[in-house]
C-alpha cells in the first residue's frame, strides 16, 4: 500500500510559526489601507490569523495556513484588562480556549451573564449570540479561537452598534469605516424577532 507523502515544501505550506505571524490589523492595513487603530477599536488589541479557508473572505483571509473549508482559527492576544466589546456573530459559532491569562467571557444583549476562563478551558458561543471576552489576569493572555460557520458562505460577518461606526468614522475617517464593512464588519442594531 502506498501512502501520500508530503514533502518538506509541502507541508512547510501548512505550518504555522507564531513568531512570524502578522496580525490582521497590519494585514488588513496592507489589503485595505484600514488604519490599525480602527480595527483595534472592536477586536483584541493583537489577533494573529493562524488558519482560514482558501477561499475564506473577511478578515483573517491573510492567515499562512489555508485550511479546510468551515474552520478559521486565531489567537487573540490581549493586556490586561483588554478585549472587544460586546458583539455578535452572524453565521458563525465562535469557540474560546484560553492559552494563558484568565478571560472574561460576557453573553447576552447588553453582557449580563459572565465566567471566566482560565488556561486550558474552553468554551463555544452559538451564532446569534451576544459576546464578549476580556483579560482578566494581571499578565498578557492569549486565547485560541476557533470560528465554524453554519452557513456555505465562508465569511464570518459580526455586527455591533451603530454607534460604534460613528465613533470609529469621527476618528479615522470614513475610508476606515468602510474598510472595516468590506472585510465583514457590521454595525446594526440587533433585531428583535
Amino acid at each position: 500500500m502506498t501512502t501520500q507523502s508530503l514533502g518538506a515544501e509541502g507541508m512547510d505550506a501548512r505550518v504555522a510559526r507564531f513568531n512570524k505571524l502578522q496580525t490582521y490589523q497590519r494585514q488588513n492595513f496592507d489589503a485595505h489601507g484600514i488604519p490599525p487603530g480602527a480595527v483595534e477599536k472592536i477586536t483584541a488589541r493583537k489577533v494573529y490569523p493562524v488558519m482560514a479557508p482558501a477561499d475564506y473572505q473577511g478578515r483573517s483571509a491573510g492567515a499562512p495556513v489555508k485550511g479546510p473549508r468551515g474552520l478559521i482559527v486565531s489567537i487573540a492576544e490581549c493586556e490586561p484588562g483588554n478585549g472587544p466589546g460586546l458583539h455578535r456573530h452572524l453565521n458563525t459559532v465562535e469557540n474560546f480556549m484560553c492559552l494563558s491569562g484568565r478571560f472574561e467571557i460576557a453573553w447576552g444583549d447588553r453582557g449580563e451573564h459572565t465566567l471566566v476562563l482560565d488556561p486550558l478551558d474552553m468554551i463555544s458561543v452559538p451564532r446569534g449570540e451576544n459576546r464578549s471576552f476580556r483579560n482578566v489576569s494581571n499578565e498578557t493572555g492569549r486565547l485560541l479561537v476557533m470560528i465554524v460557520p453554519e452557513t456555505d458562505e465562508q465569511a464570518d460577518p459580526i455586527s455591533y452598534a451603530p454607534s460604534l461606526a460613528r465613533e470609529i468614522e469621527t476618528e479615522y475617517g470614513r475610508a476606515a469605516l468602510e474598510g472595516l464593512q468590506k472585510v465583514g464588519f457590521k454595525f446594526e442594531e440587533p433585531s428583535t424577532a
